[in-house]
This record gives structure tokens, sequence and C-alpha cells, in this order.
């Protein structure tokens, strides 16, 4: 499932403000990518990390969603929004206001607290939100993040005791360290997890996950799904043809200005490099962008020897 960028334009007064034409098509083009094998991403994930969510205002990301909504009502796919307050009524409300315009899974991250919650506190946190997103008619997937600054942990023990709640349909495990899929996978066969690291796609595959979510398959879509479609297969040796061939751009993934990397990588990737560098967040130097584009030359020479640039 692809994580779009959102794409801004200049305002006559000089300001960023979200293209939501250019944000809408660009979405589109990633669903409408076939693997090699037929299939196509599964999902849309709108105004997350890579979305430019911490910079949105309420307005904005809203009004994002409901044009991205449509994208994905036209693809029948879902659309997928992540959601994290510091209680448990506060995140009730943000799960009600997504579901409004169009959401149909909300990605639910920990509380942002300073303090590091119990594990009653936690579940809690949780319940609540699993409870209000059946009253709305969507669903949840906790988000567990324990690689980035500022994201509580969740517990194998407390990400188990989530995963059976009615509305709780995948949890989302975003981090280096597959074993915490591997674990997860031991307690419950059954389970449904999505990997958040592009750099571990095919490792958390092989540790059970069944998807993941993914930054630089929105610049390389057919390169993505066609590794997950191998990954699915069990075909280990096709999956990781693709990884290595990806390699030198999903190590951008891993970093804190993943934002700003893959968005300018998939300025490159379009021929639209001032827009890739049109961002609410960090200004990126001349030795990132030189960077950046000598890693998004190499995975794309690398892609096409396996012929699969789209």
């Amino acid at each position: 499932m692809p994580a779009v960028f959102t794409w801004l334009k200049e305002s006559k007064s000089g300001a960023f403000e979200i293209d939501f034409d250019v944000t809408q098509k660009q979405a589109a083009s990633i669903l409408k990518i076939q693997g090699r094998g037929g299939s196509r991403m599964s999902g849309l994930i709108g105004s997350g990390t890579l979305g430019e969510n911490s910079y949105l205002s309420n307005k904005q990301r809203l009004s994002l969603l409901k044009s991205l909504s449509e994208v994905a009502k036209e693809h029948n796919v879902p659309l997928i929004s992540g959601a994290a307050a510091e209680t448990k009524e506060e995140l009730a409300k943000i799960v009600e206001g997504l579901a409004k315009v169009g959401v149909d899974t909300v990605m639910v991250m920990p509380p942002k607290t300073m303090e590091v919650p119990t594990e009653k506190e936690m579940y809690e946190y949780y319940a609540l939100s699993e409870a209000t997103a059946k009253d709305v008619g969507v669903t949840i997937m906790p988000y567990n993040n324990p690689d980035a600054a500022g994201y509580h942990a969740l517990s194998t023990d407390l990400l188990l005791r989530l995963s059976v709640l009615p509305e709780v349909t995948a949890l989302k495990i975003s981090t280096i360290d597959v074993s915490i899929i591997e674990t997860l996978m031991l307690e419950n066969k059954y389970l449904k997890i999505l990997a958040g690291v592009d750099t571990v796609t095919v490792y958390a595959g092989l540790a059970g996950a069944c998807g993941g979510i993914t930054g630089v398959g929105c610049i390389f879509p057919k390169a993505s799904v066609t590794m997950q479609e191998y990954i699915l297969k069990g075909d280990w040796a096709e999956a990781n043809k693709i990884s290595q061939a990806l390699n030198s751009l999903s190590f951008l993934d891993a970093q804190p200005l993943l934002l700003e990397y893959l968005k300018f990588a998939m300025g490159i990737h379009h021929n639209d490099v001032t827009g890739g560098l049109r961002t609410f967040g960090k200004k990126l130097t001349q030795q990132q962008i030189d960077d950046v584009r000598s890693r998004y030359i190499l995975a794309k020479e690398r892609l096409e020897v396996l012929d699969l640039i789209s």
C-alpha cells in the first residue's frame, strides 16, 4: 500500500498550499500500475508521515483526505490515515472526524504523552478508538513504531490483545527489528501484519507479514508490487533481487528526513525537481540533494536491468 506524498504549489502570496489536483493524479497513477503477476496496490495511505501530516492544519488534512477518498473509491481500495492524541477521548474525536471524510481504516499510533503509559492505560486508549471505530463504521490498525523518536513502543503482549478486537483488521509494525513480527506470528499465525519500513520488506514477509506500507513504492510501484507478489508466493530469491535493486533508495525510508528525501526522489522521477523540493518540512542541503539524486539514479539503473520501470 503506497503512503502517497502531498504535492504542494505556490500561492499568489508565495506561500505553499496543497495542490489537490496533482496529489490526486499521482495517487491514481500509482494505483493503476500492475506488477508482473497482474496485481495492484491494495490500499491508499493519505496524510501520513510522507504526506506532510505533522505540518498540516486539521482543516487542511481533512480536505486532503476527502480528495483522496475519491481516488480510493474510484480504484476500489480502502483509504487509510493515521491518528494519535494525548488522551483517549481526543483520539476518539479524531477517529470520528476521519470517518466523516471517507477514511476506511485508521492507523492508531501510541499516545502522544511525555510519560510512558501503563499497559492498562495503553489498552484503554486503543480500546476506546476501536469502540468509536465500530460506531462510525471504520476499522483500526494499531501502529507500532518503536524506532521513531517520541513514539512509545507497544509490547507484543499488548499487540496480541489488541489484534483480537473486532474492528482491528491488521497491525502495522514499523521497525527494522523484524523479530517482533516473527514473535507475533508464532503466537498467532492468523495475524495480518503490515511492515512499515521499505528496507526490510522481504525479511518482514519471511517473518510472516502479509504486506507493507511503502514510500519507495510510490516512486517505483511496478517494482514494489512485483516484489510483494514474489514474497506472497515464497519466491525469496526473486523478491530479494528487487529489494537489492531498490536498496539505495529504500535506505532513505529509515532516515529522519525520509519525507524530504523521498519526496525529492519522486520529483526527480517525474521530472519535477522543483515540485519535489516543495515541502513544509526541512530544506535539503546541496549535499543531501546530490546524495538523493545519486541514490535514485542507481536504483533506476538496477530496476531497468530487471525491466521493472513502469
